[in-house]
């Protein structure tokens, strides 16, 4: 890797969301990046950015995508010795309650709706697009990414779980299986993952060259890419709160590489 660290602008709101920054920068500068912050009352900074991740936060307005407001191969534990399930498990439960607290402490009470961000995130996206530079979208940024390429979301998942409680845990409760054809497989190494469960919105029609690369057991989509882009990939969980688990990791390792080999093509140009 070259001696400059590539930048990674990471979004967030205006007020909240410490916590998911704090981990966010954590994930990537373990594997080398330089993380810069990036919310709506800053603006877009004048710094070169070499890799984007849209983190996650309010609910998108549904306006953008043509709707109105209805209220405000192996699984991973068959790879992994035993020892090294254990290990992570113990990981599991000493990073668990330090999550819980950092979001309690730093979250917002409010919900509802950021225009603000949207448009903020929506103009990098444009950018960052138009440039190639590679994009992670987390969460609310995996939904933000469908609408950009015209797609749409399910306002409330809530009609999935009739006869279960919908999960909503940063704890890694939700089975995912992948598709061993996607970029994600290629990161993950595997074909089936256990992620946290933060959201209750989900994408529904993919827009433009977006594909669905995971499912959860009940249909929702929880991963998409974009078909014809060297790096576009967006996860509807949170990965940068389980640094304890490795192939999550490597979800932000994966971004400073291909951000690492943007920045030295855009030197040579």
């Amino acid at each position: 890797m070259s001696s400059r660290r590539p930048n990674i602008g990471v979004t967030g709101p205006d007020k909240g969301g410490t916590a998911a920054w704090w981990f966010s920068w954590f994930a990537i500068a373990i594997h080398g990046g330089r993380a810069i912050h990036i919310r709506p009352e800053d603006g877009i900074p004048d710094a070169d950015i070499h890799g984007l991740i849209i983190g996650g936060g309010a609910d998108i307005n549904p306006k953008r995508y043509g709707e109105s407001q209805i209220r405000e191969l192996l699984s991973e534990d068959q790879k992994l010795s035993g020892i090294r399930q254990l290990l992570i498990r113990l990981a599991t439960i000493l990073f668990f309650p330090i999550i819980i607290l950092l979001r309690k402490l730093f979250s917002t009470t409010s919900v509802g709706i950021d225009n603000a961000r949207d448009e903020m995130e929506l103009d990098l996206l444009d950018r960052a697009v138009e440039k190639g530079i590679p994009i992670l979208g987390i969460c609310r940024g995996a939904q933000l990414m469908n609408i950009y390429f015209g797609g749409t979301l399910h306002q409330d998942i809530e009609n999935y779980y009739t006869e279960v409680p919908r999960p909503h845990s940063v704890w890694p409760k939700k089975k995912v299986q992948i598709d061993e054809q996607s970029k994600l497989f290629e990161v993950l190494t595997f074909q089936t993952v256990w992620v946290n469960a933060m959201h209750r919105q989900a994408v529904d029609e993919t827009g433009d060259n977006m594909t669905v690369v995971a499912r959860e057991e009940r249909g929702i989509i929880q991963a998409i890419e974009h078909q014809y882009s060297n790096f576009v990939l967006g996860v509807q969980w949170h990965p940068e709160y389980m640094p304890q688990v490795p192939s999550q990791r490597r979800i932000f390792k994966r971004v400073v590489e291909e951000a690492q080999e943007f920045m030295l093509d855009q030197r040579k140009g």
